[in-house]
């Protein structure tokens, strides 16, 4: 906040360092040896190239839409259109320079080129995802993951991904679940039976988000456990409730501290609003008058509250959250048949000068 966002870049590489330093694998620890001036760099390289592109393209997309459809509507989609491959293009991107920098025994981890590959893979196996109604969800999964894994490297050692895609479809049984009650509850509402439908569908969407979870908990544990690197596989023990009661719990607990300020922050905002504002929005009896304070001066507490807003809900999420989750993942992580690893050797260093810049960006959730 005191640096307007520039500290972000040294913010990202403390965490990291501190998180990778505490993941002990045979008891050595992960190194992280990312450079805070490469994510400046990368991020002002990235925008330079992100307002071109999206200056150029947008203003030939709004005459277009003027010309051809008389309303800018048109321009708007087709811009939010274009940016979803940039979108998988980062994430590759900020996943090759993330191994890149982390060091396990010495050796470094790697990531072939291939994110614009990537980036086409995805919007295909996302289309089919979509068409099915979520039915080739576990297709797009796995063959995305398995993508990115063939090409992963530990040193000079290539990491491959085995199992099948419909393996995975274990890991939906809780959808499946929802998605039936869902429609008994739609049943219940055509026949209108609402005092049955909407608990119904109370408990139909309760499971669906569990469901979510347990998908992409189970997901993981199944995909990770057929890797190998080899003569070494992995095993992943992670449970899905635990992640559910920590995200649950994690957020719940952050919205409460964070409401405290917003509440502050809201009634600050309609103290200062004018008599007539106040009767229209029937609160002429507030107790609060701030009329005779200086203007500047709720300016900078009301910024002050707004900030903190942010400053609180960052630090607590990230707290309760996600060092948990890392934690749980971390403890659950199991190396397999390790007497492959003593002939692996170096790999060359990735100087990947953009670093994770259209990650930055573009805000896709890169920071682990």
């Amino acid at each position: 906040m005191l640096t307007l966002g520039l500290y972000r870049f040294w913010m990202k590489t403390r965490l990291r360092r501190w998180y990778w330093s505490g993941v002990r694998v045979g008891g050595h620890p992960l190194e992280y040896v990312g450079d805070p001036y490469e994510k400046l760099l990368g991020f002002l390289i990235a925008v330079v190239i992100l307002a071109f592109y999206i200056g150029i393209v947008n203003l030939l997309l709004m005459f277009a839409s003027f010309s051809l459809f008389q309303g800018n509507s048109v321009a708007y989609l087709a811009s939010l259109v274009g940016v979803i491959p940039i979108w998988f293009y980062a994430q590759y991107r900020a996943r090759r320079y993330v191994l890149a920098r982390t060091r396990w025994r010495g050796l470094r981890f790697g990531l072939e080129p291939g994110a614009w590959g990537y980036a086409l893979r995805a919007l295909w196996y996302w289309a089919l995802t979509l068409v099915s109604g979520g039915l080739l969800w576990p297709l797009m999964t796995y063959k995305l993951e398995a993508y990115r894994t063939n090409r992963t490297f530990f040193g000079d050692a290539r990491m491959s991904q085995g199992g099948r895609w419909t393996m995975l479809y274990g890991s939906m049984r809780w959808l499946f679940v929802a998605a039936a009650l869902g429609l008994a509850a739609g049943g219940l509402a055509l026949a209108e039976r609402y005092l049955q439908a909407v608990p119904l569908a109370l408990v139909a969407a309760l499971i669906a988000l569990f469901g979510l979870v347990y998908y992409r908990v189970d997901s993981l544990r199944r995909l990770t456990a057929t890797k190998t690197l080899k003569d070494t596989g992995l095993r992943l023990e992670a449970a899905p409730l635990r992640v559910t009661w920590i995200l649950f719990f994690g957020y719940l607990l952050a919205l409460i501290v964070v409401s405290l300020p917003a509440g502050v922050l809201g009634g600050l905002i309609l103290a200062v609003q004018s008599t007539e504002t106040l009767v229209e929005l029937g609160l002429e009896d507030l107790p609060v008058d701030l009329s005779g304070l200086e203007r500047w001066v709720l300016v900078a507490i009301s910024a002050g509250l707004y900030f903190c807003i942010f400053l609180l809900w960052s630090a607590l999420t990230h707290a309760l959250v996600t060092m948990p989750i890392f934690r749980h993942y971390a403890r659950g992580l199991t190396v397999t048949g390790h007497a492959g690893l003593r002939g692996i050797r170096q790999r060359p260093r990735d100087e990947h000068a953009e670093a994770e810049g259209f990650a930055e960006a573009l805000d896709v959730g890169a920071s682990l």
